[in-house]
């Protein structure tokens, strides 16, 4: 099969499915290697960028995905008038990051961390499509393993969990005393 070819039709599978393709099942459909498919789509992702197009094909996990690019979302709201846009609270954000920084991680590591019940934020999360389970522990009770889904990367512009930022080791240090202060005001407060 020609390149042009081989474009027109990775093009048209990552319009019609509407979400990632892994390369390698684009790889069985086209008949070629996953290398070369890699090699295609990096190829196409350069060429709309050049090109300022309106749509992106994006990278997530070793799959690609067809995307509006963010700078025509204005465009998109308007012929909507309903954009749809979620809003996460503190409470919300903090269970996010210790599930995307943490993943897989069950509910009871969640609250053990955040050191109260996190039952509604895990939920909106879920209802947001930003987390999802992904197993269960083998451990008594079986409980829920949850992580980040392509809708979290996709939505803080990441490819993959290990391209998180990685947080200052100073901060998590003052972090920790500040918590400390906290358990120990805590104490003194009860006693």
């Amino acid at each position: 099969m020609e390149i042009k070819a081989m474009e027109a039709a990775v093009e048209a599978l990552l319009f019609a499915m509407g979400e990632a393709i892994p390369a390698a099942d684009i790889a069985q459909v086209l008949e070629v290697s996953v290398e070369d498919v890699r090699k295609l789509v990096r190829q196409m992702m350069a060429r709309y960028d050049e090109e300022n197009r309106g749509v992106q094909i994006i990278e997530l996990e070793d799959a690609f995905q067809m995307c509006t690019k963010p700078s025509m979302y204005e465009y998109l709201i308007k012929m909507t008038h309903r954009p749809k846009k979620h809003t996460l609270t503190d409470v919300a954000l903090e269970t996010l990051s210790i599930i995307a920084y943490k993943q897989p991680v069950t509910r009871a590591e969640i609250e053990k961390i955040r050191g109260v019940n996190s039952d509604h934020a895990i939920n909106r999360l879920v209802e947001y499509n930003l987390v999802c389970e992904t197993g269960r522990l083998d451990a008594p009770g079986k409980p829920i393993l949850f992580g980040t889904t392509e809708e979290f990367l996709r939505t803080f512009g990441v490819r993959s969990p290990k391209d998180l930022p990685v947080p200052d080791p100073e901060k998590v240090e003052e972090f920790k005393m500040e918590a400390e202060e906290e358990i120990e005001l805590g104490i003194e407060e009860d006693s």
